[in-house]
């Protein structure tokens, strides 16, 4: 920490490209080339396939009109920008990125689901989601001669079963990444690639303001669950799996930050509208309570520090890129 607060010069940023401590800093966020998955459930081309027709699909709804694309748009960094996810009815949360979900451990705000194979297929058979009952699901689909070839092809022959509309969609949903940032290419070496005040926010967020250490590593997330001082009353997050739990009371899953400037409104029920609030809101340090994390508190800021805070922000939002919505079986 010391040693990143010396590169701040009275006349802006000081950056020497042989200093050792920021280098060392920077290849903690080179970002990874290989998706994990996990043995009981390797990659294959054809499951992928049939994942990603499943994703698109609206018959998985009970309407069939709503599809996992429906919250999980690839057009909107694979969220909704809403403030709460939409099913059936309102729900209380607000739809997760799946933006590098491969590499997180447990799934939902409070952790409830151990990996993506568990979480496939309860929004779908939800009441209040997509609410489509399990058998209603696979007597669909085992109906449409596409995607019987579909199932043969991923797993062999044999009945649709839940275990495997589960592989295959996770297998789908992992290949979803986040695309090359501005600053990926200056991580690389581009020192042109980010302002002069998005690396003094780089410091800053490694620094004195303290956001990486929850939203650390190329991912921006530790995928672990704090709380950050914003739930309030009954939403207690993994505080429900952990009644007896001080710390987890009130604690949510750390969202990645990848295209986080595309992705408003914020915190886990979408009660922050812009990163601007969410900055003071870090800055004032959220409500203080025997389960605040240790790591939130006032920062005290000052407006040029914010500044360089969001220009930061700015620069992990990666290169759009367009995506082809696959023809569906049929």
């Amino acid at each position: 920490m010391l040693v990143l607060t010396a590169l701040l010069g009275s006349g802006g940023v000081i950056f020497a490209a042989a200093d050792t401590s920021l280098q060392t800093l920077r290849k903690q966020y080179l970002r990874s080339a290989h998706i994990p998955y996990p043995p009981d459930d390797p990659y294959s081309q054809a499951k992928f396939t049939l994942g990603r027709s499943l994703f698109f699909d609206p018959i998985l709804s009970g309407s069939k009109i709503r599809s996992c694309s429906t919250c999980h748009n690839p057009a909107l960094s694979w969220a909704d920008g809403e403030r709460h996810a939409l099913g059936e009815k309102e729900l209380p949360l607000r739809t997760p990125t799946l933006l590098n979900v491969a590499w997180t451990p447990k799934l939902g705000w409070d952790g409830h689901f151990r990996d993506l194979e568990s979480v496939a297929t309860g929004p779908i058979t939800s009441p209040d989601n997509m609410n489509l009952p399990l058998a209603d699901l696979i007597r669909r689909l085992a109906a449409i001669p596409g995607y019987v070839r579909a199932f043969a092809a991923a797993f062999g022959r044999g009945d649709i079963t839940e275990q495997k509309i589960e592989q295959a969609l996770a297998t789908f949903e992992r290949s979803i990444t986040s695309s090359e940032a501005p600053f990926d290419r200056w991580i690389a070496g581009n020192e042109a690639a980010i302002s002069a005040a998005a690396k003094r926010g780089f410091i800053l967020f490694n620094g004195r303001a303290n956001c990486a250490a929850c939203h650390s590593g190329w991912t921006f997330t530790d995928a672990s669950f704090h709380d950050i001082g914003v739930a309030v009353d009954d939403d207690i997050g993994r505080g429900q799996l952990f009644p007896t739990s001080v710390k987890l009371r009130y604690a949510f899953k750390t969202p990645t930050l990848r295209d986080v400037a595309r992705r408003g409104p914020y915190m886990h029920n979408g009660s922050v509208a812009t990163l601007e609030e969410v900055i003071a809101l870090y800055d004032r340090g959220g409500i203080d309570r025997p389960s605040r994390d240790e790591q939130i508190r006032p920062l005290n800021l000052s407006q040029s520090e914010k500044s360089d805070l969001l220009a930061f922000l700015q620069t992990l939002n990666g290169t759009p890129k367009d995506f082809a919505v696959p023809v569906l079986p049929r």
